[in-house]
């Protein structure tokens, strides 16, 4: 059941410059019909309401309580995006196999198991397990080798590998991590891209070796037609596969072939400063407009995106 409430509210932390424009662009562009203003949470009882139409998400991957109080906001009735149900449940191994399904190119990776035993385990807890066979492994990864963790963001913990040596090194310290291991795309364009409401798409020449600042890449040429139009295709078919209504995409190019290189991020950096005026101003006005679309248009509770039915396909019928 919608809830009745004229709030739209955001849930942040450190972020500062997004969040604030956001609530102002949400009041003004529904002529106030909508309030933006920040989520207020103190504890949480069984039974509490939620005085929000809808919340946007930017802090529970980090606080449980968030995602917890999120779980149960959705259960009644506010529009919670991104789904917090999903977002708990994803990883990025897992969404590989969701970008198959829908046609998306992917680098080939694998999953490793855990270097070091996850506490409250041991080698017994292990018996199901076998040897990898990292011979096999190296064969069809080649080498650069990428090592990150399937649930990870931020760039933390990721490895580029150049020899078994520096891939061995990096895995030692892994810790109880579960990582994947991934082959180089060996790219001539680099791309991420904003996709909002699962249809509104910004797509942004990206330089992921430099700076954090300087990653969005100012006044690149443009983008030829037919890669333009492949990356916006891609782009909204992973998110509608995920069910994100707010995420990035970043897209390496090889043979003039996009291949999703990461796509689980359904509370991407927006800070003005890092992804310049002109993004941010796009970022800010589309967001707040899917917010007050999703308000005024419900829809029916989602657990997932549509990649129950994309990943259970026949490959023949789906032409694949």
């Amino acid at each position: 059941m919608a809830s009745a409430s004229k709030n739209i509210g955001v849930l942040f932390g450190m972020e500062d410059t997004f969040p604030w424009a956001l609530m102002n662009a949400v009041t003004a562009l529904s002529g106030g019909e909508f309030v933006g203003c920040p989520v207020d949470v103190s504890y949480l009882r069984d039974g509490q309401t939620f005085d929000y139409a809808a919340i946007l998400d930017r802090i529970s991957h980090d606080v449980q309580f968030y995602r917890v109080y999120l779980k149960c906001a959705a259960a009644r009735g506010t529009v919670v995006i991104n789904n917090p149900f999903w977002c708990a449940a994803d990883d990025k191994f897992f969404n590989n196999l969701v970008a198959d399904s829908v046609g998306v190119a992917v680098p080939k990776t694998v999953l490793l198991p855990p270097k070091e035993h996850p506490k409250g385990t041991q080698a017994k807890s292990f018996r199901n397990m076998r040897f990898v066979d990292w011979d096999e492994v190296f064969a069809y990864l080649g080498f650069p080798i990428f090592m990150k963790p399937a649930d990870g963001g931020g760039w933390r913990d990721v490895h580029k590998c150049d020899s078994p040596d520096a891939f061995f090194a990096a895995y030692d310290g892994s810790r109880d991590l579960c990582m994947m291991a991934q082959e180089a795309i060996v790219f001539t364009e680099y791309y991420r891209l904003y996709v909002l409401g699962r249809s509104e798409v910004l797509v942004m020449p990206y330089d992921p070796g430099a700076p954090m600042h300087e990653r969005y890449v100012r006044n690149a040429p443009p983008i030829e037609a037919q890669l333009d139009e492949r990356l916006r295709r891609d782009g909204i078919a992973l998110c509608d596969a995920l069910g994100y209504d707010m995420n990035t995409v970043e897209f390496a190019v090889r043979d003039g072939v996009p291949y999703a290189i990461d796509f689980m991020n359904p509370a991407p950096d927006a800070d003005r400063q890092s992804v310049g005026e002109e993004n941010f101003d796009w970022v800010v006005n589309t967001m707040a407009t899917v917010l007050i679309d999703r308000v005024r248009n419900p829809r029916l509770f989602e657990t997932t995106g549509r990649w129950p039915a994309t990943t259970l396909e026949d490959p023949a019928v789906a032409g694949r």
